[in-house]
């Protein structure tokens, strides 16, 4: 199997969509408390597991799945439909409490760190086994973070997440042969109970990150049998072993049976010797629908039991015909990006406000984004630590942004402006509807704007990435609740999409994102993030951020048991189909 090499990166995991959230630096390290479901629409509450009829321990569920995995190694994935399977099969250290963005117990039953916030001591669940029969422990722990954190080539390019959470490799040199930095330091077990993980430096992400589908714990025994890290390079794609497509071995409430790439289905079983409760279903099939009026019509036709990111427009056909269509709210942000290396009129602050007031952004949320969407202030959801009201405002002014291109000598701005075609996000749903919208605005206001419209996984990211476009049409679904997965995720990188290294402010901005993500004390660096905000929609404005957006998950009147994540995190053990 092959996959492109360049990262479906501003779905970020593909989509995570929020309840409410609390900050995970206050997250009772080990104590579960309790939490909130989403709301439904239609139907019955598809969370409500008390429903009268009993699951079928013999049931199948089968949910359309948007498109086909990469592949079954959740190290090497990046891409939301590999996640959505890596989690029913895998399990790790931490999770996320069900409905929420709080991390809770799993493999770990409870953790602690040390005074400094370097040491961090994982007491571990006994008695749990991976699905090929062997035995999780602390040494199996220490083999799965030094496997990850050894990674070289090929492998180091796929290996994603670990770069965008914890840095460098163990081997990994900068271009001036120096060693890049990494979050880890290192893992040791003790006992079978117990790991011990250090980190170099207090970090906020941590151990929210260790959640995510690419720190599950894989068996050692079958990494090793099936040369998992034997990732090779072909062309623009990458050919992966056989660990990562025939061999997936976790601990987690389901098994991998098969995938049958001819006729698009992803087959997983009952895990019947989980450690937890086991699953109410016997099997679990992902059916490839990459069509989403497709996925549609086989819901209709009951071919399907559900699938995920309907279209806002379809929502209120779909409740009427009897289907539980369960909303979230938006943990994401869709921004318009800017970059001034091809057009050094974007060097100067008041052309970057004058686009921000010349859009409309009010009347495109009403007209184009379904209830519950808000215009967005900062460059992340108002649950996310550090988020504040008291940052500059851009309301829809023309004749402000007119003058302020006059003031900038930049009335004859013209502006590249680039649009993604053969996607739909969560955050934007219609990119065509929302390139023309915006087109009109910043003619409005005397903006000459060039059109760039290329495939999302065809030259657009790749584009983008490579500094290509003036303008460009992106935003982030969140991966954990934490300021530095939107806006150090965004930012951090001078030489990223935003191609900040060309404004004077570059090198302060990354060493403010680091300085306050390494901040232990929770009250201190929640300022920090506070006073970075003004900065980024006052002094710098790199991009401009437009709305956050709820999408759904849509199943029918007889699915039972989904708990809707606000993460994405959805996990089908409780699940189970009525008669």
């Amino acid at each position: 199997m092959r996959v492109k090499l360049n990262r479906l990166l501003a779905a970020g995991s593909v989509a995570a969509l929020a309840i409410t959230l609390a900050s995970c630096a206050s997250s009772d390290r080990g104590t579960t408390t309790s939490s909130g479901t989403a709301g439904t629409s239609g139907g019955a509450a598809a969370g409500d597991t008390s429903a009268t009829a009993a699951a079928n321990a013999d049931g199948t569920i089968i949910f359309g799945a948007a498109g086909a995995p990469s592949m079954f190694d959740p190290l090497y994935a990046t891409d939301g439909e590999t996640f959505r399977v890596s989690r029913q099969m895998f399990d790790g250290l931490v999770t996320y409490k069900p409905g929420t963005a709080d991390i809770a117990p799993a493999l770990a039953e409870k953790w602690e760190s040390s005074t400094d916030g370097l040491t961090w001591t994982f007491k571990l669940r006994t008695g749990v086994k991976f699905s090929d029969g062997t035995e999780f422990n602390g040494a199996a722990v220490c083999y799965n973070f030094d496997r990850m954190y050894s990674q070289t080539g090929a492998g180091a390019n796929q290996a994603q997440y670990w770069s965008d959470t914890m840095g460098g490799f163990k081997d990994q040199k900068n271009e001036d042969g120096t060693p890049k930095p990494s979050l880890y330091d290192s893992c040791a077990a003790p006992d079978a109970g117990t790991a011990v993980l250090t980190i170099k430096r207090v970090s906020s992400k941590f151990p929210s990150i260790l959640g995510l589908p690419s720190f599950s714990m894989q068996s050692p025994d079958a990494l090793k049998k099936y040369d998992a890290n034997n990732v090779v390079p072909q062309g623009d794609s990458y050919q992966y072993p056989a660990y990562a497509l025939e061999h997936p071995t976790g601990t987690g409430p389901f098994v991998f049976t098969k995938y049958d790439s001819a006729n698009g289905t992803v087959e997983l079983t009952r895990n019947e010797n989980y450690w937890g409760d086991k699953a109410k279903i016997k099997s679990l099939i992902f059916k490839i629908i990459p069509d989403e009026s497709a996925r549609k019509q086989e819901l209709e036709a009951g071919t399907i039991d559900g699938y995920d990111f309907p279209n806002a427009a379809d929502w209120d056909a779909l409740k009427s015909a009897g289907n539980q269509v369960l909303v979230r709210p938006a943990f994401n942000v869709m921004y318009l990006g800017l970059n001034p290396k091809n057009n050094p009129a974007l060097l100067d602050l008041r052309v970057r406000q004058a686009i921000a007031y010349a859009l409309n952004r009010d009347q495109f949320v009403s007209s184009q984004l379904p209830e519950g969407a808000k215009v967005a202030l900062n460059f992340y959801p108002d649950t996310v630590d550090g988020w504040t009201d008291t940052v500059q405002h851009y309301d829809y002014d023309l004749a402000k942004a007119k003058d302020l291109l006059a003031q900038a000598n930049a009335s004859n701005l013209t502006l590249n402006f680039w649009w993604p075609t053969e996607v739909s996000r969560p955050y934007m749903p219609d990119p065509k509807a929302v390139f023309t919208a915006f087109k009109a605005d910043l003619e409005a206001a005397g903006i000459t704007v060039n059109e760039t419209s290329k495939p999302w996984n065809g030259g657009y990211l790749d584009g983008v990435d490579a500094q290509g476009a003036d303008a460009f049409l992106l935003g982030w679904t969140g991966d954990y609740n934490s300021p530095d997965n939107f806006i150090g995720t965004f930012f951090s990188d001078p030489t990223g999409r935003f191609g900040t290294q060309y404004y004077p402010w570059a090198t302060q901005l990354t060493d403010e994102l680091a300085k306050a993500d390494s901040e232990p004390d929770s009250t201190t660096r929640n300022a920090d993030y506070v006073a970075l905000n003004v900065k980024l929609l006052g002094e710098y404005l790199p991009a401009i951020p437009i709305s956050h957006s709820p999408p759904a998950i849509v199943v029918s009147a007889k699915v039972q048991g989904l708990v809707p994540s606000p993460l994405t995190d959805e996990r089908f053990a409780t699940v189970f189909k009525t008669s």
